[in-house]
């Protein structure tokens, strides 16, 4: 069976800069590097990187509709009618009508009051599990728990923009991410789909999930601090609210309707283990043997900036690519968005391949670039567990 070309035919994407693939690129993309946007107030002693102003409107038009979503829903739901604008689609009822949906979604948000009363009552009592038997039949309500389900987001995607196709939601974190987009290249590639919608949404400002980073030591105490600086005193996560979808196209397809598009897929890797030195490596070493390498000319790395995970991947990226890349951790930029990590890392790579120029460095630390790419390694490596590999790549290339 010969494969098919995966073409990138439109983007979406939204961060605390604002919104939107050109808008991103003139952001990002320019001599050098923007101010970050950050808030270090909300959340002492925790940084994140808000949201911008929201008109949900522009994408979501009914009042019911957004009110009966919570941002991380609303942030995915826009950034999918972004890509769908993009690609020239959101008017042509018959093409989005039979397009397939791949989401990355995580749990929607909890009821604060109950966790606080929780823990607070812990505090005072050894029997915990018990404390949580009596409490949570008494004070969840179901109806909140319903309005939590992560495939919730492609439910409102196919409501407010028509994707009646296929659809499916993968959970896990980062790798739901990488896997969204690895199993809608592959789809495409094997001739099941030939237009499809991909993609996650984040919200990062949220207490309840910033008590979950901190449960598990996994999020940054104090000031901003790009992920290598940051990393050089202790490390952990900065997270950023965003949104990023893309439609991928069968070549044929997109040229039979007229499309121009980005970039191709040329390749995904995935793996998930034990997160250990040894074995992280030798997955890692895997996944690049099963991509081609040779003519990457700079790294778009979703890393978190908790070690050991994020010097194993800097490492790996040097010892395979040279040390001379030139690696960009856009997530000192927007922040660690979890599941929208990959598909943002992919939307930056094949605005770079379009545009044909790398961005400029992030931070002090990064290697300066020339040239315009015509291949772009992306990477994603979950902050616990699960890491992705990808290949972006010049429709001439």
């Amino acid at each position: 069976m010969t494969e098919r070309d995966v073409w990138i035919t439109g983007i979406g994407l939204v961060s605390c800069f604002g919104e939107g693939a050109q808008f991103h690129w003139e952001t990002l993309g320019g001599d050098t590097a923007p101010a970050p946007v950050v808030d270090s107030e909300r959340f002492k002693p925790y940084c994140v990187h808000p949201l911008p102003e929201m008109d949900w409107s522009q994408q979501i038009p009914r009042r019911g509709d957004q009110r009966q979503m919570e941002n991380w829903q609303r942030l995915g739901t826009y950034a999918a009618g972004l890509a769908l604008d993009d690609a020239g689609l959101k008017e042509n009822e018959e093409l989005v009508s039979t397009m397939d949906l791949v989401v990355a979604a995580g749990g929607g948000e909890r009821d604060l009051d109950v966790d606080a009363s929780i823990l607070k009552d812990a505090q005072s009592r050894n029997d915990r599990e018990n404390l949580l038997n009596e409490r949570l039949p008494n004070e969840l309500r179901p109806t909140l728990f319903l309005a939590q389900l992560s495939n919730l987001m492609a439910g409102n995607i196919s409501i407010v923009h028509k994707v009646t196709g296929s659809s499916r939601t993968y959970m896990g974190e980062e790798s739901a991410g990488v896997t969204s987009i690895e199993n809608a290249m592959r789809r495409i590639s094997a001739g099941q789909s030939t237009h499809l919608l991909v993609g996650g949404g984040f919200n990062a400002e949220r207490p309840d999930l910033l008590l979950t980073m901190e449960l598990g030591q996994y999020g940054h105490r104090g000031a901003y601090a790009p992920v290598a600086a940051r990393r050089q005193s202790g490390g952990g996560m900065i997270l950023g609210s965003a949104g990023a979808f893309l439609v991928l196209e069968d070549a044929e397809h997109a040229r039979a309707r007229g499309a121009k598009a980005y970039a191709k897929i040329g390749g995904v890797a995935s793996d998930l283990g034990q997160r250990d030195e040894a074995a992280t490596r030798q997955r890692l070493g895997a996944m690049f043997d099963k991509l081609d390498t040779k003519s990457v000319g700079g790294v778009i790395s979703g890393a978190c900036g908790v070690d050991p995970v994020t010097s194993i991947e800097f490492d790996m990226l040097r010892e395979r690519l040279g040390e001379d890349v030139a690696i960009r951790a856009f997530t000192s930029m927007t922040g660690t968005a979890i599941e929208a990590n990959f598909p943002i890392a992919v939307s930056l790579a094949a605005l770079a391949i379009h545009n044909k120029r790398f961005y400029p460095a992030f931070e002090q630390a990064e290697k300066p670039a020339s040239g315009s790419p015509q291949s772009i390694l992306v990477s994603a490596l979950g902050h616990y567990r699960g890491e992705g590999l990808g290949l972006v790549e010049s429709i001439d290339a």
